[in-house]
């Protein structure tokens, strides 16, 4: 419900971010925030949920969508995944469509904008990676997107280094309806603690292993419970995969990889939460779940 304090010029509204894979829609999204909330890799579709963060600004709140990478799908999981990141597109105020400008995906990018006719919503373009190309290239960019698509505005950024990405917050606001925040002064997001703990998990799995894993893996956290007066955390996940080559992979020798996975998750949840963190990892082989509809409804997609 939206609070009542706020000036009659105060802005507030949801934008989706939305784009081709790996066009670092989440990086931006941890940039915006100043905190990490959505998990990052190279490896295309490591989002797979809507993941939305809250930003406050003295004359605006902003709800980003932070949407998975959309694309020609036709494997079940990413046919779900792309429906979450089209869905978000109906539900925001403002459509911030995120590009590689460095490395091109021009059938993902055609599909967007295909979809993007479809829908009555201000779009803006945030032209990624500029740091990557030279400027006379970057021009070239800009004028053939502006031909491509009626887009607001076009604003080239860098999500890693945060070059414009300001500018673009600014933009963003100029589009917003006007209206008081949604939610209370300092959220971050609506996520639970144990929902990105998960996907800490699963962006450990994801970094820390070969090209066919990451496709394979999801994540449960089947325990998260605070003892010691909150002094300590104790979580129990599981790691599904689809076969029993990628559960060898996953564990390694003697158990190296999943320890190595698990070291590196816990220290991330830790900076999380604050708090000391007692992780145990388990491994489970349940046949081509990605291609299961009681499966990937029970994974959350």
């Amino acid at each position: 419900m939206k609070t009542t304090q706020h000036t009659n010029d105060f802005k507030s509204g949801f934008v989706a971010i939305v784009g081709a894979p790996n066009a670092g829609k989440s990086t931006l999204l941890n940039r915006m925030l100043g905190q990490k909330i959505a998990i990052t890799s190279k490896k295309p579709q490591t989002t797979r949920n809507r993941i939305l963060g809250v930003l406050d600004r003295p004359q605006a709140q902003m709800i980003f969508l932070d949407t998975p990478g959309i694309h020609r799908a036709e494997k079940l999981l990413n046919v779900r995944i792309v429906e979450t990141a089209l869905a978000a597109l109906t539900d925001a105020d403002v459509a911030l469509v995120m590009l590689d400008a460095a490395t091109p995906n021009s059938d993902a990018e055609t599909y967007l904008i295909q979809k993007l006719k479809e829908v009555d919503t201000p779009t803006l373009l945030a032209l990624n990676k500029i740091d990557l190309i030279p400027k006379p290239e970057l021009l070239q960019i800009i004028d053939r997107w502006s031909r491509n698509h009626a887009f607001n505005a076009i604003v080239p950024i860098s999500a890693a280094k945060g070059d414009q990405v300001d500018t673009l917050i600014d933009t963003m606001i100029e589009r917003l309806p006007t209206g008081p925040p949604f939610y209370p002064p300092g959220s971050l997001t609506d996520m639970t603690e144990r929902f990105i703990a998960g996907e800490m998990i699963r962006e450990k799995a994801f970094r820390l292993t070969g090209e066919e894993i990451p496709y394979a893996v999801a994540v449960t956290v089947d325990n998260f419970k605070e003892e010691k007066n909150g002094r300590l955390i104790k979580i129990d996940a599981t790691l599904h995969v689809e076969r029993n080559s990628q559960k060898g992979i996953i564990i390694g020798k003697g158990g190296s990889k999943l320890k190595q996975i698990g070291e590196a998750a816990r220290k991330e949840i830790e900076r999380m939460v604050g708090t000391k963190v007692f992780l145990k990892l388990f491994v489970r082989v349940q046949k081509n779940w990605s291609r299961d509809a009681k499966a990937l409804q029970r994974f959350g997609y």
